[in-house]
């Protein structure tokens, strides 16, 4: 993985003005995970818009972590849901099409 694409978490931490041990909360239930170089440990690029997801939910709307890993899952589910009735839709509408 290349560093361009890392975040280092002490500075994510400083920028949001957060604790560390949120993030490492983060990690240990599954919801994030933690490139460590050296001693410093990282986020992926890609992860914080659900990072910053996870941020509001606690320090805004007060939702504790398993609030979040439940409200994180059900969205999972939601958006697995949204692709199968597209999936379906599509097919139904080839099916249409050949009678």
């Amino acid at each position: 993985m290349q560093t361009a694409f890392l975040v280092a978490v002490d500075e994510l931490c400083a920028s949001h003005n957060i604790e560390i041990s949120f993030i490492s909360s983060l990690q240990q239930n599954g919801l994030i995970e933690i490139t460590t170089i050296g001693q410093s440990g990282f986020i992926d690029a890609e992860q914080l818009p659900q990072v910053e997801k996870f941020i509001r939910f606690y320090y805004e709307l007060d939702i504790n972590i398993e609030g979040i890993e439940t409200i994180s899952h059900m969205l999972d589910r939601i958006r697995a849901m949204q692709n199968e009735i597209i999936s379906l839709r599509n097919q139904l509408r080839l099916y249409e099409l050949s009678e």
